[in-house]
């Protein structure tokens, strides 16, 4: 059966995994209501965190779909799955068109070769702009360094919803078939180099893990045919070689993993025995084969300290509190997260985890709490390292703002503040596109900020595009923290005398113990505050004595605000049913201690 491998890839939320969910459906490999997308925290927050694999028959052929997380901080998962494959699907929204993450994957499927199929996506939009659209797609390649032959792309029109795929607009279609038909038209068969008496040549481009295999390796085989309990070698780029056994195999039927004894050349297939294998090395039965070319993982660029809970309230909610079982966690993620690093080196203070940004990091502490997990973190910290030439240098984004016009001169002298310069600014009838370059440090806990400042009409998008020269100090917190002074119950009465010093994280009736930060200022001082405080009761009657009590709805803390809001003498404590804000030092005498220390 011949084979084709694609990769679908897109900016958040532009409909990859509604558009392949409608491809399974459509090929009869899975029912209504089955998804891509099967992990909790995917399902909630509607996005793609872990890329997937699949595969349809159509018209006799073998077509593997792989489905790519959008979001920026999953980038490194794009990176690998685009060297396994030989084309991409490049979904583009007909309303928004190419956004930061658009350019990122496309630019690396260019770089490798690869001629993309362009889908324009979500035509049935109110504002949506089709011609425009792939005018922008067009003008996007041709900024991004693309050859004629690349740059004179397939291009289709779909509804990912409805399961609807048009070459023109004014084709009456019910069906993905004209989308089908234009993979099988475009992209290559995987090369043939089935013979059995080929040396086997296959490279994992992404890890599994199952409690019973241990690490699997999700790999594309180049040449031969790998058959299970083959005697292999494993390769990596700088020739170092060592043994190991194929002890069970699988590949894709839909979204069923299916037992294998075989694969073939071009199929992608998933392998267990190998408990040591890594992405980028090179499975081999020939001893003396030159290994593939690398897959080189992008770098983490924040970091931050992982601990031990030490807070009054340590131990009441989490199953898994301690040292040790903290650490064997971040082990097993390690096992599938590879661009995740962890510093098992200095135990006492902590365990030192780098991402590739906040939501990477915040996506592994909610799984972590889900499982049972009681923790607390330090506030995230870009990371800076030095040039060649002894330069300081830190991690850049770029960020694209979408908003109303009315709203941009906010967004603008915020972002400046911040470090970050205006590189082109459109304007689309009432809608503004502002494009900025600027430090990660200055990005770091703007976003709330900007829901704040756009009324939540805006739409915020950035990735990372490199390190450059340190851009200076910023100054970003104007708030200051409100700490409680005691320990006990909060009541009605005293967070609505505190309301009007800034903003609340906690309701009435939540328990706080002393050191705990239970908001902000507006002013920007810190504050010691006594939030279990009741009304002074006499037996003389005033007319302020009834006053009704409005309290405003509280700022309550998920992981991604409280990381965004701590500041830097802060942690946030995390457990199965709480997100807590706290001091480091507890009481008013130790900060105090502690500030003359550090000055």
């Amino acid at each position: 059966m011949e084979i084709r491998n694609i990769a679908i890839i897109a900016h958040v939320d532009h409909g990859k995994t509604t558009l392949t969910d409608a491809l399974l459906r459509q090929t009869g490999v899975a029912k209504e209501g089955v998804s891509m997308d099967s992990n909790a925290l995917e399902l909630e927050r509607g996005i793609t965190i872990y890329s997937k694999n699949a595969s349809i028959p159509y018209k006799g052929t073998k077509i593997n779909i792989v489905d790519t997380p959008g979001h920026a901080d999953f980038g490194s998962e794009v990176e690998r799955v685009l060297r396994s494959i030989d084309s991409v699907l490049l979904v583009v929204d007909a309303q928004e068109g190419p956004m930061p993450q658009t350019r990122f994957v496309l630019k690396k499927s260019l770089e490798l070769g690869l001629k993309p199929i362009v889908v324009i996506n979500k035509i049935d939009k109110p504002a949506a702009d089709p011609a425009r659209t792939e005018e922008q797609v067009l003008e996007l390649f041709l900024e991004l360094g693309a050859s004629n032959e690349q740059s004179d792309f397939p291009v289709v029109y779909t509804i990912g919803k409805q399961g609807i795929a048009k070459l023109k607009l004014s084709d009456n279609s019910k069906d993905l078939t004209p989308l089908l038909n234009t993979v099988l038209a475009h992209v290559p068969p995987a090369s043939d180099g089935s013979r059995a008496d080929t040396s086997v040549l296959a490279q994992p481009f992404n890890l599994g893990y199952d409690n019973f295999l241990g690490r699997l390796a999700v790999a594309r085989v180049y040449q031969g045919v790998l058959k299970t309990g083959s005697l292999v070698f494993v390769k990596k780029s700088d020739g170092a070689t060592r043994q190991g056994k194929i002890t069970k195999m699988f590949t894709f039927n839909g979204l069923q993993k299916i037992d294998a004894i075989e694969a073939g050349a071009g199929d992608i297939a998933l392998i267990a025995g190998l408990p040591d294998i890594y992405i980028g090395e090179t499975i081999t039965t020939d001893a003396d084969a030159e290994p593939l070319p690398a897959i080189a993982i992008d770098e983490p660029t924040i970091t931050l300290n992982f601990l031990v809970n030490n807070s009054p309230f340590a131990g009441r909610e989490g199953k898994y509190v301690t040292s040790r079982q903290i650490r064997e966690r971040l082990e097993r993620e390690l096992e599938v997260n590879v661009g995740l690093r962890v510093d098992f080196d200095h135990e006492d203070e902590g365990y030192k985890v780098s991402g590739r940004g906040e939501l990477h990091i915040a996506i592994l502490l909610e799984q972590m709490r889900r499982e049972g997990y009681e923790l607390q973190v330090s506030q995230p910290q870009v990371i800076f390292r030095r040039e060649n030439d002894g330069e300081v240098a830190e991690p850049y984004e770029e960020t694209v703002v979408d908003v109303p016009a009315v709203y941009q001169g906010a967004v603008i002298e915020r972002l400046g503040l911040r470090k970050f310069v205006l590189k082109d600014m459109r304007t689309h009838e009432n809608q503004v596109r502002i494009i900025f370059e600027g430090p990660t440090r200055g990005f770091l806990g703007y976003r709330n900020q900007f829901i704040l400042d756009t009324k939540g009409e805006g739409i915020l998008s950035s990735r990372v595009i490199g390190f450059r020269p340190y851009a200076g100090e910023i100054k970003k917190r104007a708030v200051g923290s409100m700490i409680s002074m005691v320990s006990g119950k909060t009541l009605g009465y005293s967070l609505w005398n505190l309301q009007d010093r800034g903003v609340l994280y906690i309701n009435p009736a939540t328990e706080v113990y002393e050191g705990m930060v239970i908001g902000n200022t507006s002013k920007g001082e810190e504050m010691t505050v006594n939030p279990t405080k009741n009304k002074n009761l006499t037996n003389v009657r005033a007319s302020s004595s009834d006053e009704a009590i409005n309290l405003v709805p509280p700022y309550l803390l998920t992981i991604e605000k409280g990381l965004e809001v701590m500041a830097e003498d802060e942690y946030l404590e995390i457990t199965p049913t709480s997100v807590r804000l706290r001091k480091q030092f507890l009481t008013e005498i130790d900060r105090s201690k502690a500030k003359r220390q550090s000055n």
